[in-house]
């Protein structure tokens, strides 16, 4: 995947009205082996771009020089690296960076951002999963057992798969923003890699001048028994307030005192074939606060993390076999008095050879292991279907 055409932006929670106008004016990319604070490193990069990072409670006062605002990804690494928290296994994409920040300007009339490119042949060949079905219960049960000592609460366990492809991949990618549910749809990319976004969660937004982030823990089938079973689980709810309250926590380390709220608690939304439960919890921030601030109490995302967070790092970290690259990190965009960032969930990527998908889910102590490998396949399923659609071979 080699000096590929330039396409129209598409970054997830990117304005509307910009997806066809910008201009790249300057990135950042950032891989773990070169050291530093990832966080540190990314509101310096925007603070300089005028996109006042240094200050996320600042009122906008324009767009400095034609800037509309930036796009900003965090690995699962990278985020686990800003909490101090057990980075995981090596990533199986390591062409992917693991901090990303790209810079826009608006286009002149006079420089149009290109159209779309046509899309060429595309193939897609067989998924090879990092783990077995019987390997990722295993797991399962050696979670349950941390939670059985007392060394965790829950655990979020992700499993991989890998497919060879030829042909431009991110058409394909670009498919997942259309997936039922995918409030965080988009793309990005870079030389020689391209992530693909379908996430329907909010790791952290600014709306109203609140900080909110809207947790989803909890799944079933879209059919009404399937919401009925869901509404009616204590397992699924028990689960499910573990992380609102992680979240509290984590959003009180960076917020005005007292002003953290649990707006709606528990509701149900689909995404694609799938009922999830979703929490929205809200905080006013605290005076000056910066963005490295928020994404070091935000990140790792509780719900792909577990609880304690730093307790289930180190479990994630013993257990799954291949790192989570550009999935359970985040995704997004910011632009002067404006943040929106989707926690990487419903996430693929492509290096120069493979495709990559991720999909797991939240362990308990009520948690049986054959229905939670089945619960991360139903999660892989739509993106899979949609990054294969359209082959000209398929085997």
């Amino acid at each position: 995947m080699e000096a590929l055409p330039l396409r129209r932006v598409d970054t997830p929670a990117t304005p509307a009205g910009c997806r066809g106008r910008l201009v790249e004016r300057d990135r950042l990319e950032w891989r773990l082996p070169d050291g530093g604070d990832p966080a540190a490193l990314a509101q310096d990069f925007l603070t300089a771009h005028g996109v006042g990072a240094d200050d996320l409670t600042r009122p906008a006062t324009g767009r400095p020089n034609g800037l509309c605002g930036a796009a900003l990804y965090v690995s699962a690494a990278a985020a686990a690296t800003m909490a101090a928290a057990a980075p995981g296994a090596p990533t199986p994409a390591p062409a992917l960076p693991d901090l990303a920040v790209v810079v826009y300007d608006h286009a002149t009339t006079d420089d149009p951002a290109p159209p779309p490119a046509a899309d060429g042949p595309w193939w897609v060949g067989d998924w090879t999963p990092s783990w077995t079905p019987h390997q990722h219960a295993a797991a399962v049960t050696a979670v349950r057992a941390a939670i059985g000592r007392g060394d965790v609460y829950q655990v979020n366990l992700v499993g991989h798969a890998a497919a060879p492809y030829t042909g431009d991949p991110r058409p394909a990618l670009a498919r997942l923003a259309r997936l039922p549910g995918a409030r965080y749809g988009g793309t990005l990319h870079g030389p020689g890699w391209a992530i693909g976004c379908a996430s329907p969660e909010t790791l952290v937004a600014i709306e109203a001048g609140r900080l909110v982030t809207r947790p989803i823990k909890g799944t079933r089938p879209a059919t009404a028994a399937g919401r009925a079973e869901l509404l009616a689980s204590a397992k699924e709810r028990a689960e499910h307030i573990m992380i609102v309250d992680l979240e509290r926590n984590d959003l009180a380390r960076v917020a005005a005192t007292g002003t953290v709220t649990v707006d709606e608690l528990f509701a149900v939304r689909r995404w694609c074939d799938l009922w999830q439960a979703e929490s929205t919890i809200s905080a006013a921030p605290a005076d000056g606060l910066g963005l490295a601030d928020l994404l070091r109490a935000l990140c790792p995302g509780g719900s792909v993390t577990g609880a304690p967070k730093l307790a289930a790092c180190d479990v994630i970290a013993a257990r799954e076999p291949v790192g989570r690259g550009a999935a359970m990190g985040a995704l997004g965009w910011i632009a002067p008095g404006h943040l929106d960032l989707g926690l990487t969930i419903r996430t693929a990527a492509a290096d120069g050879h493979l495709l990559h998908t991720w999909a797991g889910g939240g362990i308990t102590w009520g948690s049986d292991p054959d229905a939670e490998v089945a619960e991360a396949a139903a999660k892989a399923r739509p993106v899979r279907a949609a990054l294969t659609a359209g082959c000209t071979r398929h085997r």
